[in-house]
């Protein structure tokens, strides 16, 4: 259980700013280190608790890793709490993409050599996500089939909103197959808000997802179309980091926002900082509308973590003994692979592996993440570093 004295602001934020420079590796290194900052070190929460967090967080659309650092600063300081260690999480980050953007756009970086490995990174880093996100999330049969099936239809009808139905789709199919498989003993869980804040939350992102698009399309101002791109997306994504990739790619390159190449240089480059991969967002929307598209997209997309947490927190001790419930999980977590799957070969492989030594490069990064654990920023370097020399031979 949690401390029974409540924390200050100051030592969340300090604890989170901490991680926020630290934490590279990914969304499962970083509930590494949140365990041992939180729970081993600090002990703000036991591990049943904590092991309760991530189980919601996983089952919720939008980043994991962020939202399990949200919810543990929202039990341990009220919403002001999630608030300051989401900034303190994510703010490093997002500093040194936004920096990064300026940059390219300053120095014309996009025929730059490192850019082209940082689209190899990004390949390598992608493939060693889906096999690592099959293993758990397709370990049979059926759910190897939603997968291909999944990533077959995306690839046939490439579009965000295709996307969202099958997601939809793939629930309705886990409700079916799943709900009598499913493992419905959990222990109650702390909470915060009452039922009724959970409900205002759900309205509101219920309202936005509804009202947005309806503004965006009556109007040209670029800032309240990236807010509802990036909100829809936050909202809608399933997985995790790495998955927000097809969809975002669905919403900005297509569009002419931007193109393949800066889109994959940026995703690369999100690999070599630590906190959350959603922070790509804040390189899109620097390259996109400068640095107010940046904190529009930002906000935007992790707005939606704080809605759903604030709504799902007091229901979670019902929906977790739900079978149903947890069944359609199982069936949204399949489709996510697959779609997956679908964005690894366009436009990652097609965009990034360009001549036999891209394909050899992106084979020992690969290789150095899947085999030897090499962390995510260090394949980064090592990647850079090859790509030079390549160039030079």
């Amino acid at each position: 259980m949690l401390k029974k004295h409540k924390g200050s602001l100051k030592e969340i934020l300090f604890a989170s700013t901490k991680l926020g420079l630290t934490s590279f590796g990914g969304p499962v290194a970083h509930l590494a280190y949140f365990k041992d900052e939180y729970v081993d070190r600090k002990k703000w929460l036991d591990d049943k608790t904590y092991a309760d967090i991530i189980a919601l967080c996983q089952f919720l659309p939008g980043p994991a890793s962020s939202q399990v650092g949200i919810a543990i600063g929202m039990l341990r300081g009220g919403l002001l709490g999630g608030i300051v260690s989401f900034l303190g999480f994510t703010v490093p980050s997002i500093l040194v993409l936004v920096f990064f953007a300026l940059l390219y756009q300053s120095y014309d970086l996009g025929d730059a050599g490192f850019i082209q490995s940082l689209k190899v990174v990004a390949a390598a880093v992608v493939l060693h996500a889906l096999i690592g996100l099959g293993k758990k999330l397709t370990p049979d049969t059926s759910r190897i089939a939603i997968a291909i099936a999944a990533a077959s239809i995306m690839l046939l009808f490439p579009s965000a909103w295709m996307q969202i139905a099958i997601i939809l789709g793939a629930g309705i199919i886990g409700l079916k197959l799943f709900a009598r498989i499913a493992n419905t003993k959990a222990e109650p869980f702390p909470v915060t808000f009452s039922k009724k804040a959970g409900a205002i939350s759900l309205t509101i992102l219920a309202g936005l997802l509804a009202i947005l698009p309806i503004l965006s399309r009556a109007t040209d101002n670029m800032l309240l179309q990236l807010f509802d791109t990036f909100f829809r997306v936050g909202s809608l994504v399933f997985g995790g980091g790495h998955v927000v990739l097809p969809m975002i790619e669905r919403e900005v390159v297509p569009t002419g926002w931007i193109n393949s190449g800066d889109f994959l240089a940026g995703y690369g480059m999100a690999q070599a900082v630590p906190g959350p991969l959603f922070t790509f967002a804040s390189y899109l929307g620097t390259m996109i509308e400068g640095i107010s598209g940046a904190v529009v997209a930002t906000i935007a997309i992790f707005l939606p973590s704080f809605l759903f947490l604030i709504a799902a927190l007091p229901f979670l001790n019902e929906l977790r003994k739900r079978a149903k419930f947890q069944g359609l999980l199982m069936g949204v977590n399949a489709s996510v692979v697959g779609i997956l799957l679908a964005a690894f070969y366009d436009p990652v492989f097609t965009s990034a592996i360009t001549s036999n030594s891209d394909f050899a490069l992106a084979a020992v990064l690969f290789v150095s993440l899947h085999f030897f654990k090499v962390p995510a920023w260090a394949v980064v370097l090592l990647g850079i570093g090859a790509g030079f020399v390549i160039n030079l031979i």
